[in-house]
């Protein structure tokens, strides 16, 4: 017995279907290319892009001896994951350091339950705004620290004022905020690194 003949397909439906399935295909290629060549040319989208200057190589400060005003040391603790904010003013810092005080006091306090684990560290006197905020760590000057930040008294073109750092567990200097930056970016870079573990 003889299998039955299949009906044959009429041309203009099977060109359609050939047609869909070379569509279906090129879509699918053309996605991997086109992630392919924005992956090479550098691009990030937005989320994943650093607000703050990414500082490459970073700066070493763990042979730095912190110590806080009151000569009590400060120490790295890499175990327990705390991230610092450095601020390294320059003596005659008045009213720039207590706007940038009260501006870092307002970044602690966006952290929510991560804030424990940000410290902000003030190298000498910190600003009488500061006074009473557990986040704010006073550190007594120390030329070591203040010879190993980038730019640390500003750069070309940049305003006048204060330019502030990211210091990981570690303490490596990764990330550097220009004068007069803005601090939602702070806020976004150091939230960000919260959640890594």
């Amino acid at each position: 017995m003889s299998e039955p003949e299949l009906p044959r397909v009429p041309d203009p439906v099977r060109n359609r279907n050939r047609a869909l399935l070379l569509a279906i295909v090129a879509l699918f290629l053309g996605s991997f290319v086109l992630a392919g060549v924005l992956r090479f040319s550098g691009w990030q989208p937005d989320g994943l892009r650093n607000r703050g200057e990414l500082l490459q190589p970073p700066a070493d400060l763990r042979e730095a001896a912190l110590r806080r005003i009151d000569g009590t040391a400060y120490d790295w603790n890499p175990v327990e994951r705390n991230w610092r904010i450095l601020v390294a003013p320059p003596a005659d810092c008045a009213v720039a350091c207590d706007e940038l005080a009260r501006q870092l006091d307002l970044v602690w306090q966006l952290f929510g339950k991560d804030a424990d684990r940000v410290d902000v560290l003030w190298l000498g006197a910190p600003p009488a705004a500061t006074e009473g905020r557990r986040e704010f760590v006073a550190i007594r000057p120390d030329p070591f620290v203040r010879a190993r930040l980038p730019r640390v008294d500003g750069g070309a073109g940049e305003p006048s004022g204060v330019p502030a750092y990211v210091v990981d567990p570690n303490g490596f200097v990764i990330l550097r905020y220009p004068a007069g930056f803005d601090p939602g970016d702070l806020r976004s870079d150091v939230a960000r690194l919260l959640k890594l573990k």
